[in-house]
């Protein structure tokens, strides 16, 4: 099958747009697909679709690496029509978000299912009428105190080194599930465990 033949994948990353939310817990799926953009040379700058998009190619497939604008609450609103104008079937989709059931330094990869509350994956399976596409959920832990600080706040630097160990393992995560797909990732990486850090690591604040 020639390149121009090639289906694509998506690789979506959810978030808040805007400098406030830039470096919160909730926006971990920007600062994936950003450090995938660097890594593979892909800008993502094109404004379209209630998104930021860039096409390039990762592990020798065509991918349309996606950041929707839309906040959080309506990620579905983007999803949906770059799924359609790129005719892109759910099994070629990979969606990165934040989950606070998750320690911080564990990732869980599935294939569907429900939204496990998550608001942004709510709206994707509301708009596309499908729950069956793939995600890679981070985990960024759960407080005690309230939920809404806790994701909409910073990282600690003990948790900053985490997310290093994080990105480092991001591109053969995706490499994996780009060549071999999801069920030998999952096999692969759903038991990795990057060092939690301390539990009474304090928060950083962002003014």
């Amino acid at each position: 099958m020639s390149e121009e033949h090639l289906p694509y994948y998506l690789l979506v990353g959810l978030g808040n747009p805007g400098q406030r939310y830039r470096m919160t817990r909730h926006n971990i799926g920007f600062r994936c697909i950003d450090h995938l953009a660097e890594r593979h040379q892909i800008a993502v700058t094109r404004k379209r679709f209630a998104a930021l998009l860039g096409e390039g190619t990762i592990a020798g497939e065509r991918v349309v690496l996606a950041k929707p604008q839309t906040f959080m609450n309506e990620s579905g609103k983007a999803v949906q029509p770059i799924m359609r104008w790129w005719k892109i079937p759910p099994e070629h989709i990979l969606v990165i978000y934040d989950d606070l059931d998750i320690p911080l330094g564990r990732l869980r990869l599935r294939a569907d299912g429900s939204s496990g509350g998550h608001r942004g994956i709510n709206s994707i399976i509301a708009e596309t009428s499908s729950p069956a596409f793939n995600r890679l959920r981070i985990g960024i832990g759960r407080p005690i105190g309230d939920a809404i600080d806790h994701v909409l706040n910073g990282f600690s630097a003990e948790e900053k080194t985490v997310l290093d160990k994080l990105f480092e393992q991001l591109d053969p995560i995706v490499d994996c599930f780009l060549r071999e797909g999801l069920a030998s990732a999952m096999n692969r990486y759903n038991s990795l465990n990057l060092a939690v850090p301390p539990a009474d690591s304090a928060p950083i604040t962002l003014k």
